[in-house]
């Protein structure tokens, strides 16, 4: 598999050679029969598991009625999710896109564009966070606070600068007149599974109110439900500017989009922005099931538990193990962080029938589907313990 897929794919992955054929809820079975308990999720993308009857049934059901008409026309679907999505963030419009990396895109440029319009044709500074990460596209990978991703990309966006995450004072420093924007993640993802302090983003919150400044979460991976809540911001009682979303968003579709207060929205007009495919009649259906269920009752309240009861499972292995330096995180977005190499713990869990994935330089996250049980915990961490 690895010999016929190296010839015809580009190699920007290192793959694992595993050829997933199945998957039923959290489990994965491979083309040799072997399973294994999915603590990937997609990379936090299948929120609701594999194969999940409702969403399946949804996807079915769209399926034979419509998949695409472009954004040239209103359709149902975009209507529904647009709007369940501005009643349960609390911002006001919608644009949706494909992926994480376009919905980092589309923010970028709607807080050059307000700026612009509104505080300064001089304002196109946007300061970013070291260790954060946005996405492959050129305004996205500028923003990504980690060299190793930039290599061979230079030039990259002019005026996209970056301070150390959780540091008011340098973020402080870094602001000027011609400041438009401010990207965060509420919780840094591939950065490590670093959560940001309460303080600092109540802090970020007011200079971004009293300087005119574009406050954007990147909530891609923190977003639709993964930390307990809707989006990681309402943990965290602070509401920014404009949010990203993707991953769980379609439950395994591809879809993306970001959500802004209408004083900002209004700075998109007919033309300034667009998506071929974004939002479309199928995406939109599997949106639709996802945010329905994430927000039935006890749905977030039950994330959240299973989620505490992850973090004190890794937590006591923390007590036995010297090798495990941190467990942080918040919901079902753990990241166990290690004194050994990570990708081999990953590999050895792999060969016991356990999928994880790295964060960072030193950190193993887990991010399981959000319909998992506390007995695959329990069966994950004892996993987990084998491979230290």
């Amino acid at each position: 598999m690895n010999e016929q897929g190296n010839k015809v794919i580009m190699e920007t992955y290192k793959r694992f050679p595993i050829e997933f054929v199945s998957g039923e809820g959290c489990i994965l079975t491979d083309s040799q029969g072997k399973k294994y308990l999915d603590f990937v999720a997609g990379i936090a993308v299948n929120s609701l598991g594999h194969c999940h009857p409702g969403f399946t049934e949804a996807v079915k059901k769209q399926l034979d009625t419509l998949v695409h008409v472009s954004n040239l026309y209103w359709t149902k679907q975009g209507i529904s999710l647009a709007q369940a999505l501005v009643k349960y963030s609390g911002l006001d419009q919608v644009f949706f896109c494909n992926s994480g990396a376009e919905a980092c895109e589309a923010a970028l440029k709607l807080c050059r564009v307000y700026a612009k319009l509104y505080k300064s044709p001089d304002a196109v500074e946007i300061i970013a966070m070291d260790q954060s990460f946005h996405g492959r596209t050129y305004a996205a990978i500028t923003a990504t606070g980690q060299k190793k991703y930039q290599k061979n990309l230079e030039p990259l966006m002019p005026a996209i600068s970056h301070v150390p995450f959780n540091d008011i004072e340098a973020l402080k420093k870094q602001i000027t007149p011609d400041t438009c924007g401010i990207i965060l993640e509420a919780i840094q993802g591939e950065g490590g599974i670093n959560p940001a302090d309460p303080a600092y983003l109540k802090e970020v919150r007011e200079i971004c109110d009293r300087e005119n400044i574009v406050l954007i979460f990147d909530e891609v991976q923190t977003g639709i439900g993964r930390t307990g809540a809707l989006f990681a911001y309402q943990k965290y009682g602070i509401t920014p500017d404009v949010v990203t979303m993707a991953k769980g968003l379609g439950g395994g579709l591809p879809i993306g989009g970001i959500i802004a207060k209408e004083k900002f929205a209004k700075a998109f007009t007919p033309g300034s922005h667009a998506s071929t495919f974004g939002g479309n009649p199928l995406v939109c259906a599997a949106g639709n099931y996802v945010i329905e269920t994430l927000m039935s009752d006890g749905f977030l309240a039950d994330v959240q538990k299973k989620g505490d009861y992850l973090k004190a499972k890794l937590t006591a292995l923390k007590e036995k193990h010297t090798c495990i330096k941190d467990v942080r995180g918040m919901g079902l977005m753990i990241g166990v962080e290690v004194d050994k190499a990570p990708g081999e713990i990953v590999a050895k869990a792999m060969e016991n029938g356990l999928l994880l994935v790295g964060a960072g330089d030193s950190a193993i996250r887990f991010v399981p589907p959000l319909v998992v049980t506390e007995a695959e915990i329990d069966q994950a961490v004892e996993i987990f313990e084998k491979a230290l």
